[in-house]
């Protein structure tokens, strides 16, 4: 089954592939599509042409068998007979190129020559990973281990050779290691009740279901809301306005009371608006208006009398 694989640019300025033949180089490219997860192939020209060159019959098994005879004398790949008498090859330089995630594993035989040679390197790497970190056995810690990390024992040695406790010794902040688990226990364990007068957390505690004394914020104990207002508005008209604009004078209204309007000078505003049927924008100006209108004054009438003196009065033109 093919797989994709990667062709790194480098491969397109590569000595060993530019000393094969074009044709060596493409059967190479497609041997890398054909081999396992190891880089394994079936050494065998007519499977190999049946594979990469069934496009191009011009490209005989004969050809494809020159073409792995190049790739063998360039060290790319590596033909070898298995246990069952039965040729393979392997990509030389495969583990270096191609990175398989979960590889599986192969059911071709390995290779003789390279497989020992492979496995070697690999205990190599091994002994160098595990010479690097340090093996600690369960319950055994080295103590330099515990002192880098902030735990371990609470008793150490100065140079000397004599013991120091450590709890004597001034850590830098955050050092200092835990003498207890840092899960806190559940069960019948309570907090202690936190007060808005509790001299630790200062006057920033209060509680949230009482209202904040002082303030603009704060109610007075007889205010009137905007929805009385308006409940009463449309108690005084003949039908209910519409929700638009009941909607706008409570807007207005909540601005008004606001400001710090007295309810009554907002209910003559709204009185004025019921009767002129105005847009709801103008009820400040309706407020003004009965907050700061003069009074008119009052018409004083008198009887007429004739005047005293005729001739005065009308002159000449009696």
């Amino acid at each position: 089954m093919a797989r994709i694989r990667t062709i790194k640019p480098e491969a397109f300025v590569s000595e060993s592939l530019a000393a094969v033949s074009l044709t060596a180089e493409r059967t190479f490219f497609g041997l890398l599509t054909q081999a396992d997860d190891q880089g394994r192939y079936r050494d065998h020209a007519a499977i190999v042409a049946g594979q990469l060159w069934v496009l191009r019959p011009e490209h005989t098994p004969a050809e494809v068998e020159k073409d792995l005879a190049q790739l063998a004398d360039a060290g790319l790949i590596c033909r070898y007979k298995g246990p069952d008498d039965k040729c393979y090859l392997h990509i030389v330089t495969w583990h270096q190129h191609q990175k398989i995630n979960r590889p599986s594993k192969s059911r071709l035989p390995a290779c003789p020559r390279h497989n020992n040679a492979i496995g070697a390197l690999a205990r190599t790497e091994a002994v160098d990973v595990t010479q690097a970190v340090p093996s600690v056995s369960h319950g055994a810690v080295p103590d330099d281990a515990l002192n880098r990390h902030g735990g371990g024992s609470e008793r150490a040695r100065d140079p000397q050779g004599s013991s120091v406790d450590m709890d004597t010794v001034d850590k830098p902040a955050g050092q200092e290691a835990f003498s207890e688990l840092s899960r806190k226990p559940r069960g019948d364990v309570r907090e202690p009740a936190v007060t808005p007068h509790s001299p630790d957390l200062g006057p920033r505690i209060m509680d949230l279901g009482s209202t904040p004394s002082g303030g603009a914020s704060a109610p007075a104990p007889d205010t009137v809301s905007a929805q009385q207002l308006i409940a009463e508005y449309i108690a005084a008209c003949p039908h209910r306005p519409p929700q638009d604009v009941l909607g706008h004078l409570g807007r207005e209204v909540r601005k008004l009371l606001a400001e710090g309007i007295a309810p009554d000078h907002i209910k003559a505003g709204l009185v004025l608006h019921r009767t002129k049927g105005r847009h709801p924008s103008i009820l400040p100006s309706l407020v003004h208006e009965a907050m700061n209108a003069a009074p008119a004054q009052p018409v004083i009438h008198r009887a007429w009398t004739n005047p005293t003196d005729v001739e005065a009065a009308y002159g000449e033109q009696l």
